[in-house]
C-alpha cells in the first residue's frame, strides 16, 4: 500500500507539473538572447496644440496594460489534453529498480564531478613536458589512419626493455589527438597498447584523467581491464554505472552487481548476483568471488566460501578478486601464471613483498620495474624477515653486494643474485645495476665485466660503464657493449674490431654480431665499407623496404620523436629476442638518434647485443 501512495504521489506531482509548465511558460534563455524588437522610424515631433478631446491626464511613468479581447484559457482544459498513455503501470513502477527509475525520472547522473572540475580530452594524458612527457603537438599534425594502425597494431608486450620505457612514455605523455580523430578513440587506443604491455597502473592513470561523462563503450572496456589488472575492481563503478553500453556479457553483470551493492542497494545487488548464479550465466567460482565482493558493501551477515575444486585456469577475474579480497590462490594454479598475471602480480599491493619477488623479475626484465623499484622491493623483503624463505636469501646477498668488505666478496653476491633467473634472468640484472656500478673499475674483475656493464646498462648508467672501456679486452662483450653505449665516440669501429668481436662471438647463429653490425650502423659509428663486408659475411642485409620500414624512415626524417617511439614499439613486438631482425633494429636505432633520441637508441642498441 505504501509503494502504491508514493506511487500515485509521484504520478500526481508529475502532471502538476505538467500543467503548471503549460499555464505559466518561463523563458530559459539568459538576457542578451531574445529576438530584437523592429527599430521605429523616426518620425516629427508633435505639435504643443492640446487636443479637444477630454482625455484625463496620467501621471508620469505610468504603465497601462491593455486588457485582452479574449480571456486566457483556464489551465484545467489544458490538463485534459495530456498524453498519459506512456507513463508506465504500478505494476511496472513497483518492478522497476532505481536505475531506472531515475531514467525514467530524468534523474540518471551523467556526470560524476562538479561542473568548476570538468576537464577536457584535448591532451588527455599523465606526464606533461615539464615532467619529461613529449611535446602536447606532436601528433596533431600526423595522418591519423597511420597513428590508428600503429596503436592498433600493438597488442603484445615488447621484446626491449628499453623500447617499453620509450613507448610507455610516449603513451603517458599528454598530447593532443591527431587532426581528424576523436581524442576518446585516440585515449582508447593508448589505454589499449597499455594493457597489452602490462602497464596497467599507467593505463588506469590515463583513463582517470578523463571525465566519465565522455566516455565511449570502447573506452569502457579498456577501462575496466585496466581497472582488473590493478585489483582496482570499485574504481571502475563511475564507468559501469554511468555509461550507456550494450554489454551484456557475465563480467559486466557481475561488476553492475558489485557496483550496486557500493551504491547503497546491497539488496539488490545481491538479488542480481544470486539470480546470474542460479541461470549458470558465468562460472560458479567468477560469481562467488562477485557475491563476496559486493556482501562487503552492505550489512554483510551472509557468509561466502571461495571453492576452487574444479577450477582450471585463473583468469585476469579472478586473480583480481582473490587479491582484494585475500582470498589464497592454490599453489597449483600460480604455479601455472602467464607472463601477463604474473606482471599484474608484481604491482598488486595486496601481495607480501616476498610474494611479488618472483613476478618482480618479468616486471624488471619488461620495462615496467625500474632498478630503483626492485632495490626498494628487496629491501621491503628484508625489513620483513622471513630467514627460510628464498626471496630474502636473495635480499641478504643483495645487502651484501653493496656493503662486502672487498670487491671480490661483493662481485660474489652480486653473482649469487643473478643464480638462475631462468626466462626471466636478465631482471635481476636490473636488480644489481646499482651494485654493479659500485664495484672498481679492476683487471682482476675483468672475466665478469661484460655482464657487469650489461648490468649498469640495464639502469641507464652508461657513464659507469665507460669506467671499464681501460679494462675490456678488444672484441669482448664488455667492449662491444661500451662501443654502443657509449655518450659520445669520436671513433668508428674499425674492421679489425669488428672481426675480432664477430670470430669470439659463440651465440647461436651468431645473433650477436648481427646485433652489434645493426646497432652500429644505426648510430653510425661503422663505415659503409664495413657494413657492406660483414653483412655478406654474417649472411643479413640492412637493405630492403616495407611498409614498416617506410613509415618510420619518414617519421624520423619528419623530426617527429613521438611518431618515431610508437613504431619502433609496433615494430618491437614480440615474446623473444629471437623475433627482432638486424633490419628491424637498425630502422628503430637510426630514426632514434635522428630525432633527438639518441639515448635510447643506444641503450636499445646494446641491450640488443646482450640479450641476443
Amino acid at each position: 500500500m505504501k509503494a502504491a501512495w508514493l506511487v500515485g504521489g509521484a504520478a500526481l506531482a508529475l502532471c502538476s507539473s505538467l500543467v503548471l509548465a503549460q499555464s505559466a511558460p518561463t523563458d530559459l534563455l539568459p538576457p542578451g538572447f531574445e529576438d530584437p524588437a523592429p527599430t521605429p522610424t523616426p518620425s516629427p515631433a508633435p505639435s504643443a496644440t492640446p487636443s479637444s478631446g477630454a482625455t484625463p491626464p496620467s501621471r508620469s511613468g505610468e504603465i497601462v496594460q491593455p486588457i485582452p479581447d479574449q480571456p486566457a484559457e483556464s489551465s484545467s482544459s489544458n490538463s485534459t489534453s495530456l498524453d498519459l498513455s506512456r507513463l508506465p503501470t504500478l505494476e511496472q513502477l513497483e518492478n522497476m529498480s532505481t536505475d531506472e527509475l531515475d531514467e525514467l525520472l530524468g534523474l540518471k547522473p551523467k556526470f560524476d564531478i562538479p561542473p568548476a572540475a570538468r576537464r577536457s580530452t584535448e591532451r588527455a594524458g599523465v606526464i606533461s613536458t615539464a615532467e619529461g612527457g613529449l611535446p602536447r603537438a606532436s601528433l596533431a599534425r600526423q595522418p591519423a589512419a597511420l597513428v590508428r594502425a600503429a596503436l592498433a597494431g600493438t597488442q603484445s608486450p615488447l621484446v626491449s626493455r628499453w623500447g617499453h620505457i620509450l613507448l610507455r612514455r610516449a603513451l603517458a605523455s599528454r598530447l593532443a589527438a591527431p587532426e581528424g580523430m576523436d581524442p576518446i578513440e585516440f585515449a582508447t587506443l593508448r589505454v589499449r597498447a597499455l594493457n597489452a604491455m602490462g602497464e596497467y597502473a599507467v593505463a588506469r592513470a590515463l583513463v582517470q584523467d578523463i571525465d566519465t561523462a565522455n566516455y565511449s563503450p570502447a573506452l569502457v572496456d579498456a577501462a575496466i581491464d585496466a581497472y582488473i589488472g590493478t585489483a582496482d575492481i570499485v574504481g571502475a563503478c563511475p564507468a559501469v554505472r554511468l555509461v550507456d553500453t550494450d554489454r551484456e556479457d557475465p563480467q559486466w553483470n557481475m561488476l553492475a552487481g558489485i557496483c550496486n551493492a557500493y551504491a547503497g542497494e546491497a539488496t539488490r545487488a545481491q538479488n542480481d548476483l544470486r539470480r546470474l548464479q542460479s541461470r549458470g550465466q558465468g562460472e560458479t567460482i567468477d560469481v562467488l568471488f562477485a557475491q563476496r565482493f559486493a556482501g562487503a558493501a552492505g550489512d554483510g551477515r551472509r557468509a561466502v566460501t571461495i571453492e576452487w575444486d574444479g577450477v582450471e585456469q585463473i583468469t585476469p577475474w579472478r586473480f583480481a578478486m582473490a587479491n582484494a579480497l585475500g582470498e589464497p590462490i592454490p599453489e597449483d594454479l600460480m604455479e601455472g601464471l602467464g607472463p601477463q598475471l604474473l606482471k599484474s602480480a608484481a604491482l598488486t599491493p595486496a601481495l607480501s613483498a616476498a610474494e611479488r619477488s618472483d613476478a618482480a623479475d618479468i616486471a624488471a626484465q619488461s620495462g615496467i620495474f625500474s632498478a630503483s623499484a626492485m632495490v626498494d622491493l628487496y629491501g621491503q623483503i628484508f625489513a620483513d624477515g622471513g630467514e627460510d624463505s628464498e626471496a630474502y636469501r636473495r635480499a641478504s646477498r643483495l645487502r651484501e653486494a653493496y656493503v662486502g668488505s672487498d670487491p671480490s666478496t661483493r662481485l660474489g653476491a652480486i653473482r649469487d643474485v643473478w643464480g638462475d633467473g631462468g626466462d626471466f634472468g636478465y631482471g635481476r640484472r636490473v636488480l644489481t645495476a646499482y651494485a654493479a656500478a659500485r664495484l672498481p673499475a679492476d683487471d682482476a674483475l675483468e672475466d665478469e665485466a661484460g655482464e657487469l656493464i650489461a648490468s649498469m646498462l640495464t639502469a641507464g648508467l652508461d657513464r659507469d660503464a665507460m669506467r671499464w672501456s681501460g679494462i675490456v679486452e678488444e672484441g669482448s662483450l664488455g667492449w662491444a657493449l661500451l662501443a654502443l653505449a657509449a655518450p659520445t665516440r669520436s671513433e668508428a669501429v674499425t674492421d679489425g674490431e669488428l672481426d675480432s668481436f664477430v670470430d669470439a662471438d659463440e651465440s647461436g647463429g651468431q645473433r650477436k654480431s648481427r646485433m652489434f653490425l645493426a646497432g652500429l650502423a644505426g648510430l653510425e659509428r661503422v663505415g659503409s665499407g664495413e657494413i657492406d663486408e660483414y653483412s655478406r659475411r654474417l649472411s643479413m642485409s640492412l637493405g630492403g623496404q616495407t611498409r614498416w620500414t617506410r613509415a618510420i624512415d619518414a617519421a624520423a626524417n619528419a623530426g617527429n620523436p613521438a611518431l618515431v617511439a610508437i613504431l619502433a614499439g609496433l615494430g618491437m613486438q614480440g615474446d623473444s629476442w629471437d623475433r627482432m631482425t638486424a633490419r628491424h633494429l637498425f630502422h628503430i636505432v637510426s630514426a632514434l638518434r635522428r630525432v633527438g633520441l639518441e639515448a635510447e637508441a643506444r641503450m636499445i642498441a646494446a641491450e640488443a647485443v646482450a640479450r641476443a
